[in-house]
Parts: C-alpha cells; sequence; structure tokens
C-alpha cells in the first residue's frame, strides 16, 4: 500500500478525532497517509491548524485507496472522482444509515489489515446520464446511486414520459422520476415506495415519485436497457435533474435525458465478510 487519502467530512467528524485516530493506525502500520478535504468548507469554518491538508486533484492520480469519513453522502462526492482514477473507496460512517460505509467509527482498528493488503473490492454498478436539448449536449455525469427527476420546489405535477430501448415504458405525472442502480436502490428509490435490490444485481430501477396516476409502479430493467426521460407536451413548466443528490439542471420542454448503464465501476473496499441482508436488517432497526 503506497498511498492512502483521508477525506473527511468537517461536519461530521468534529474536532477531526475519527481521522486523527485513523492517521495514526495507518501510519503505525507503514502506510504514508494524506489528508485532503472532499469538498469546499464554508468561509467560516475554522479548520485545525495542526493538521496539513493536501490538494485532492495533486493527490489522487497517484493514491491506492481513498477512505472517506462521512455518511453515505460523503462517498457518494468522491465515488465520481476515485472512479474516473479506478482507485477504490473504503468509507468509515459517522452518518445515520451509511449504507455503502465498511466500517463504523468504533472499528477503526480494522484499518491495519489494509497494509498487509487483507481486504477485497466490491465493484458496484454506475450509470450515465446525458442531456440534449436539440442537436447539442447540454449536461454530462455519472452516478453511483440515482438519477432523479423532479418538479423541484413549486407545489405542482410534472409530466414526464419514460422511454426503455425507444418503447414507452411510462407516463407519470406527480413529483417526478428516479432511476437508480442496485446501490441506490436503499436512498431515494426505497423512500419513494421502490424495491431494496442487492448491490450485486444488475439491473436499473425506475421509481415514479408520488404519482398521481395509478397505473404509474415501480420498473425493475436489465442492465444492458437504455432509458430516455422527458416531459410530455402537456408539461407547463419545467423540470429539475439531479445526479447523486448534485446540482440540479434544469430541463426545459423538449430536453432528453438518456440514462444508461456505465462503462466505469465504483470500487469499494470490504474488510469483513457481512450479508448484504445483514447490513439492511442492521441499518433499518438502528434508524
Amino acid at each position: 500500500m503506497k498511498k492512502v487519502i483521508l477525506t473527511p467530512n468537517p461536519y461530521r467528524d468534529k474536532d477531526f478525532s475519527t481521522v486523527r485516530e485513523a492517521m495514526r493506525i495507518l501510519r503505525d502500520s507503514g502506510v504514508e497517509v494524506r489528508l485532503c478535504l472532499p469538498f469546499e468548507v464554508d468561509r467560516t469554518y475554522e479548520l485545525p491548524r495542526d493538521l496539513r491538508f493536501y490538494r485532492l486533484d495533486r493527490e489522487l492520480p497517484t493514491a491506492s485507496m481513498v477512505i472517506c469519513f462521512g455518511g453515505d453522502g460523503t462517498i457518494l462526492h468522491m465515488a465520481k472522482a476515485a472512479t474516473r482514477q479506478g482507485i477504490p473507496i473504503l468509507g468509515v460512517n459517522i452518518g445515520t444509515m451509511g449504507f455503502m460505509a465498511e466500517l463504523e467509527s468504533t472499528e477503526l482498528q480494522q484499518l491495519k489489515r489494509i497494509a498487509m493488503g487483507d481486504y477485497t473490492i466490491d465493484e458496484r454498478m454506475m450509470l450515465d446520464v446525458t442531456v440534449h436539448r436539440d442537436r447539442d449536449i447540454i449536461f454530462h455525469d455519472i452516478g453511483l446511486n440515482d438519477v432523479v427527476i423532479t418538479k423541484g420546489a413549486i407545489a405542482r405535477i410534472v409530466h414526464l414520459n419514460v422511454d426503455c430501448d425507444g418503447v414507452q415504458a411510462m407516463e407519470c405525472g406527480g413529483d417526478g422520476v428516479i432511476v437508480a442502480t442496485p446501490t441506490g436502490s436503499t436512498a431515494y428509490s426505497l423512500s419513494a415506495g421502490g424495491p431494496i435490490v442487492e448491490p450485486e444485481a444488475r439491473n436499473i430501477i425506475i421509481t415514479p415519485i408520488c404519482a398521481h396516476m395509478v397505473g404509474s409502479r415501480c420498473i425493475v430493467t436489465s442492465e444492458k436497457r437504455v432509458i430516455t426521460v422527458s416531459l410530455t407536451r402537456n408539461a407547463r413548466r419545467n423540470a429539475f435533474l439531479s445526479v447523486d443528490g448534485g446540482k440540479a439542471l434544469r430541463m426545459n420542454l423538449g430536453d432528453v435525458a438518456t440514462i444508461k448503464k456505465s462503462n466505469l465501476t465504483t470500487k469499494l473496499v470490504r474488510l469483513q465478510d457481512r450479508s448484504f441482508f445483514d447490513v439492511v436488517n442492521t441499518k433499518f432497526k438502528n434508524s
């Protein structure tokens, strides 16, 4: 193990106590450590002066692993950058649910195994999303959890058409639609009434949000399908598209979002041989 990047969430790890302990354990095990912030911190937030922070973009290309400290949101934030570099991610949960995290903050001694290479890699399917406006591509991204197309904050209905390989699969009026991976099935999709799908599965889950039409039901498709979502002709306003909870894109009538399986996969580090169903039962009991 050459170099490990630690990315703490300052708002979750108060005083950086968890990441400090992780740094000590890894360094005592002979691992080179770099501390990097996964996102820009509010200017009013004072970072500890005794810790040195490195630039993530400079350290990532030569790293062997990234360890994220926080909730699933912190892992999702890092997933895109780490995946594009082919670097595996280990999650340490300091949040609430933490479905993707491998360790709790009380299990940091397990990090000693990283120096010995005593871990496995779990590859997770990702989605590729492109939005076309006329002949132009106005948006492109990859996501580990989901692509969400909603009405926004205004109390009204958005009318969406969902095609699967060019054939209409769903026309829904409601708050919107979620297109999720198996990893994302336990996130927003689950809250909207979608199924729990184990991460090893290779499926795309389409879940309407608060549908006003009786015929609108969740659909589970093959990973091979190409999903397209657009506003129907009777839609009077805009919709908003977001990938993994990121910044929303305003979609106009005529814009088409194309969603398919990405060629990239997120690599999650596993130190424990735990069944996904044990994780689900534990998380829901503690929620």
